[in-house]
């Protein structure tokens, strides 16, 4: 049981690495790419965590997802860059995005019902960035 909460303990913080590791990085592009991998592993890290009950790390999880999605938005956009124009890695986002709420709708028909609500807020804010980004690709900057 100790060395189970050891693990766990280690492997927040091993994430919580990734996503200051993700801030720190100074290519506006590559942090995207890097939040949007961390979101992916902290959602596979609140589904661990709530298969073994653990709710309160299933919510910091939850959370760390949608600030990671928040923070590969938010670098994107600094770029300044026309997602038609320049649509690698605006693409890449989207695509990842829409994978990561392929999984969180997924991770929510196992969840009991009393406990969707922490991930519905993430998965609209999720589903959202999603769409503006696909409305960038689309559309292009709005001038």
């Amino acid at each position: 049981m100790i060395l189970m909460l050891m693990l766990a303990v280690s492997a927040a913080v091993v994430l919580r690495a990734s996503l200051d590791e993700a801030r720190a990085e100074p290519n506006l592009e590559k942090r995207s790419s890097l939040a949007l991998t961390n979101a992916a592993l902290a959602l596979k890290e609140a589904r661990d965590a709530y298969r073994g009950g653990d709710t309160q790390m299933t919510t910091e999880k939850i959370a760390e997802v949608e600030e990671s999605v928040e923070l590969g938005y938010d670098a994107l956009m600094k770029t300044g860059k026309d997602p038609r124009k320049s649509p690698k890695w605006f693409k890449k986002a989207e695509i990842g995005t829409r994978d990561l709420l392929r999984s969180m709708e997924s991770f929510e028909h196992d969840m009991s019902f009393t406990d969707r609500p922490t991930l519905e807020k993430a998965k609209e804010r999720v589903q959202q960035i999603h769409d503006e980004l696909l409305t960038g690709l689309m559309e292009g900057k709005h001038k």
